[in-house]
């Protein structure tokens, strides 16, 4: 199960800047390798797809395994065009996509 979708952003930035956008993932990220108390195998849960855009245009993308930790944590770089918005999404195993957006600020 994903909540809390988070995206960290400089607080503004100039066209033509090099910006670091961090992202933290809430996310259980089960194996499916685990059994539960009474001995069931609790079902894997993983998000096998990251993409993030800005304004529309897709500029970073990941595929995760099952070696994933919970909760992960992302950042990668981009040079700034403009103004415009991120997107971030994620779509788990069950097939369940969280999508999370911010504004970015010039100067």
């Amino acid at each position: 199960m994903a909540a809390n979708p988070r995206i960290k952003l400089p607080e503004t930035a100039a066209i033509g800047d090099v910006i670091e956008i961090k992202t933290l993932i809430t996310h259980v990220m089960e194996t499916g390798n685990r059994h539960d108390k009474t001995g069931k195998p609790i079902p894997r849960d993983i998000i096998h797809a990251f993409v993030a855009k800005f304004e529309g245009k897709e500029i970073f993308r990941a595929e995760f395994g099952p070696g994933i930790s919970a909760n992960p944590y992302l950042a990668f770089h981009m040079r700034v065009p403009g103004p415009g918005v991120f997107e971030i999404a994620w779509t788990d195993d069950h097939g369940v996509t969280t999508v999370a957006t911010a504004p970015l600020k010039l100067v």
